[in-house]
């Protein structure tokens, strides 16, 4: 694990290293700490591309607002690698001029999962390859979140039918 610490105590602690080609695919949003703008969030999912053109991530954001028939919400952003050693700390636009940090703070050898943090420990997003994820599997790696120290506290799970 890559740790370096900030001014305030600010969690910045990342995986060691992320294979862009591996992780530019689409993610279901399995559980976390979520923002405003997820509320109600069903079916949620985040596709990232590699955009060559403008040296950045390309993020979809899509999801069912309040149930699986509910109406489909939309939230486009651009992220952009911040540290290029790691390739885990990024920088994410909702829109202009707002940029948050974005941590990949756990990942699976085999790319099926990942954790993904804000270094206040505010939000939490953990996602997967498959949807459909096992709740002895997502409870193994919200304790593997704990050990690390980030807070975990009050992570749901986001309701997922395909």
């Amino acid at each position: 694990m890559n740790f370096s610490c900030a001014a305030g105590g600010d969690f910045r602690r990342t995986v060691d290293y992320v294979d862009m080609n591996r992780f530019m695919t689409k993610w279901y949003v399995i559980a976390g700490r979520l923002t405003s703008f997820e509320d109600g969030a069903h079916n949620a999912i985040e596709n990232y591309s590699w955009n060559d053109e403008k040296n950045r991530i390309d993020i979809s954001f899509t999801f069912r607002k309040d149930s699986f028939d509910g109406k489909e919400k939309a939230i486009p952003q651009k992220g952009w690698i911040e540290n290029h050693k790691t390739n885990a700390h990024w920088k994410i636009s909702p829109f202009w001029p707002l940029k948050f940090h974005y941590l990949v703070i756990d990942l699976a050898e085999d790319y099926s999962w990942t954790v993904i943090g804000v270094p206040s420990e505010k939000w939490v997003w953990i996602m997967a390859k498959d949807w459909n994820m096992s709740q002895a599997k997502l409870d193994s790696i919200i304790k593997r979140v704990d050990e690390m120290g980030y807070s975990i506290k009050d992570i749901k799970r986001v309701p997922q039918k395909w």
